[in-house]
């Protein structure tokens, strides 16, 4: 008798220990010298939470971002030279971090060549078009007044003979022609000179402005708060912030935000086999990791449609935002919360500890205790959370059921649920080793993960409440 009441009193302890879900009623069983522990039917509401971890952010945020145009001054990727502390108090203007400008500063000095190049072209395009046109023009005044003399000449020889008539007249048309075509070369020197002008020019253009743009990046590498508020970094490809010595990159160049501070949200990551569960709209109570007394309302504001494979985590998890529903100013970015989605809420319902259920050939049993014997008692299952499942029949509030098969379970009296046909016996070897419970076990499904991919740890069973 001693040694049966020290196991006794061992199991009641195990059972304690961790934590019977439910407030459930603990006996023995006093059908031979295998105790065993059962419990109360209990009628009230019921509800499915989900547990994940969370990481507080702003909703609204302003962006910090290195200069926009670096791609154009072909600065793809530099690195953060110095950085202010994260969670610094900023004004407007303030200098947040200095970017290396080693590499511009390179370029810099090859487009300030290539600007002198290009001057020196552009003056020397300059000067020999002036001395080119000028001497076509002298040449054009030149042929112009020979024009004249030959003009004279064929007047004068209107009282001479035929031929020196003839020959006047001749000269007089050469003369003409060479002004025409002196002009017309004259007009083409212009346009080439005019071309040549506008090459070198556009080339002398582009070099001042590759120079202005290069002095302008190099001007946005300090880069400078747009707004006061608190400085919070962002994170990189691997989940890490912005540091000195990070990298920041032309076509993602923001460096840190100043969140909104009035409006947060918790930003967790669900297994996809709870995903299924929640949707925008369900309650949410939060908790914070740095004063777990604090408890503050939320509710889903969105779901991600698309799975992601986390940093550290094997299973797919789905992002799920959980809008806060009042201000605290003692919120923080970054901040890690325990996030109870509440999914299903059963105001009225029977429910039993998932222990008691076990399924045999599909079929749901409970192990229920009818006066002095135990009866083998088929079950319809409804609901489940991670400790309860609900009984939609074959129960009654007040009735008490086993947490675990009896070592006789094979001998036992099988009672079936009225309109479920006939029941296969029980064979003798379907004994309590081999029932299994009808739901997954939460031990069973892939722990969550919290935003930076670490796995969760799913949280104690609550002690057993005395009954």
């Amino acid at each position: 008798m001693s040694r049966l009441r020290s196991r006794w009193s061992l199991l009641v302890a195990v059972v304690v220990a961790l934590g019977v879900p439910g407030a459930w009623l603990l006996a023995r069983d006093s059908g031979g010298d295998d105790p065993a522990v059962v419990a109360t039917v209990k009628r009230g509401p019921f509800r499915v939470v989900v547990t994940t971890s969370g990481e507080l952010r702003a909703k609204k945020f302003v962006q910090i971002q290195g200069p926009s145009n670096m791609q154009q001054a072909e600065a793809y990727q530099t690195k953060i030279a110095s950085i202010i502390p994260e969670g610094t108090v900023v004004k407007e203007g303030d200098v947040v971090a200095e970017l290396d400008r080693s590499g511009v500063a390179a370029k810099m000095a090859e487009v300030n060549l290539a600007l002198q190049k290009a001057q020196a072209q552009y003056e020397q395009a300059m000067l020999d078009s002036t001395l080119n046109l000028s001497k076509a023009r002298e040449e054009m005044r030149s042929m112009d007044l020979a024009l004249e003399e030959k003009k004279l000449a064929k007047e004068q020889a209107v009282y001479e003979a035929p031929t020196v008539k003839r020959q006047a007249e001749i000269d007089y048309e050469k003369a003409t022609r060479a002004l025409a075509q002196a002009k017309v070369d004259y007009k083409t020197k212009t346009e080439q000179a005019q071309a040549k002008m506008r090459e070198v020019g556009a080339d002398l253009e582009r070099q001042r402005n590759r120079l202005k743009l290069m002095q302008d990046v190099m001007q946005g590498f300090s880069i400078r708060a747009p707004a006061n508020g608190m400085l919070i970094y962002v994170k990189e490809w691997n989940g890490k912030k912005k540091v000195a010595g990070s990298q920041v990159g032309a076509w993602d160049p923001t460096v840190a935000t100043l969140p909104d501070l009035s409006q947060m949200e918790s930003i967790t990551y669900v297994n996809e086999i709870d995903v299924r569960k929640i949707a925008v709209g369900q309650p949410v109570g939060l908790s914070l990791d740095s004063d777990p007394s604090k408890r503050l309302p939320g509710k889903v504001s969105g779901v991600a449609n698309v799975g992601e494979q986390r940093p550290n985590a094997d299973a797919k998890v789905f992002e799920v935002r959980v809008l806060l529903e009042q201000a605290d100013t003692t919120l923080r970015p970054g901040m890690t919360t325990s996030n109870a989605v509440e999914t299903l809420v059963i105001k009225d319902a029977l429910f039993v500890p998932l222990e008691s259920v076990v399924n045999e050939g599909g079929i749901p049993y409970v192990y229920k205790r009818d006066g002095a014997k135990v009866v083998r008692r088929q079950v319809e299952t409804g609901a489940m959370n991670d400790d309860e499942v609900v009984i939609t029949r074959g129960l009654a509030e007040g009735d008490r059921v086993l947490l675990s098969p009896p070592a006789n379970a094979a001998e036992l009296e099988t009672v079936k649920l009225p309109g479920s046909g006939n029941v296969p016996p029980s064979k003798s070897g379907d004994s309590a080793a081999g029932a299994r419970p009808v739901p997954v076990r939460p031990e069973s499904r892939p722990p969550a993960a919290t935003p930076n991919g670490a796995a969760l740890q799913r949280p104690a069973a609550p002690a057993a409440r005395k009954g």
